[in-house]
């Protein structure tokens, strides 16, 4: 029984290749990925941090959806997805996850574009922090976010995870068009 403000975390881990990773969500949507092979305390400490008090409950078939999509999107085949998300942040940090969504699969933009992008110009280092924050690595693409010189920058799921995603959607988008 679920209790009154605290809906339960399904999670389930997502094996990929050579990769490991942890998702959950509740029953309204994703909303958590873990980054690429971290320990399932990953998830724990970012669940009591965002739902105190909420069962972890391992629950693969309620994730198979999310875990499909995520899947077909780390094979090449997926541009976009089409799975449910229940975001857990601030306005501000909704909204500049949301502009994040609207990067175009392929592409990459800077810290200060989505600082414009969402009417706060002056906010880059805020934008920068959100980003950070983002509970949904690959679904939400902060991956696509890079410095205004073009270099790679932070990630939560380390460079190296940020390095494959964006060569993934450059060779995918060669063959998906």
């Amino acid at each position: 029984m679920e209790k009154l403000n605290k809906p339960t975390l399904y999670w389930s881990l997502l094996k990929f290749k050579d990769w490991n990773f942890y998702i959950a969500s509740t029953s309204k949507g994703l909303v958590f990925i873990g980054s690429q092979n971290k320990p399932f305390e990953e998830l724990v400490e970012w669940a009591t941090k965002h739902f105190p008090g909420s069962p972890l409950v391992e629950n693969a078939e309620k994730l198979e959806p999310f875990v499909v999509e995520i899947t077909q999107y780390l094979d090449g085949r997926r541009k976009s997805f089409t799975i449910p998300f229940e975001y857990v942040g601030t306005p501000f940090q909704q909204a500049v996850w949301q502009a994040l969504c609207d990067i175009p699969y392929g592409q990459t933009k800077s810290y200060s574009d989505i600082a414009h992008d969402i009417h706060k110009p002056a906010a880059v280092r805020a934008v920068g922090t959100a980003i950070g924050a983002n509970p949904v690595l690959i679904t939400v693409p902060c991956h696509r976010v890079i410095g205004k010189n073009g270099s790679l920058t932070g990630y939560r799921g380390g460079l190296e995870m940020k390095t494959m995603l964006l060569n993934l959607e450059k060779r995918a988008s060669l063959h998906i068009e």
